[in-house]
């Protein structure tokens, strides 16, 4: 018989692709999402004057705990702010009619410019 016989190749072939597939760590390519808990109407945290808020109305104004700050400028303010900080938390309030890009757009700004987490605060649709 001159024919090569292939089918064990072809078995060790789909073993060893098995393999690398199972052994390959998945990446995500997606923002890490911490889902706020709702908390009890009694309870009232009390306001921390260290934690910045990054808030964004429903026309894109955007205000650092309540300054009004131009897109362009957002960056820049806040490496000013965190530059010289240990706690690098920030967090967002958005409008919840607004884009999902915009707010993404916020947090990327944040992110480039030294943020370490970002939490979002929820508003509920009236």
């Amino acid at each position: 018989m001159s024919d090569i016989n292939i089918t064990p190749y072809i078995d060790i072939l789909l073993v060893l692709l098995i393999i690398f597939m199972v052994i390959t760590p998945v990446r995500q390519m997606d923002l890490d999402v911490k889902v706020p808990q709702t908390a009890e109407p009694e309870v009232q945290a009390a306001v921390d004057p260290n934690v910045i808020v990054v808030s964004i109305g429903e026309s894109a104004q955007i205000a650092i705990n309540q300054e009004q700050v131009s897109i362009a400028n957002l960056g820049r303010e806040l490496q000013n702010i965190y530059s010289s900080r240990s706690n690098k938390n920030m967090f967002v309030s958005a409008s919840p009619r607004l884009p999902y890009g915009d707010i993404v757009r916020i947090i990327d700004i944040a992110k480039g410019a030294g943020v370490g987490e970002i939490g979002l605060i929820t508003e509920e649709i009236r």
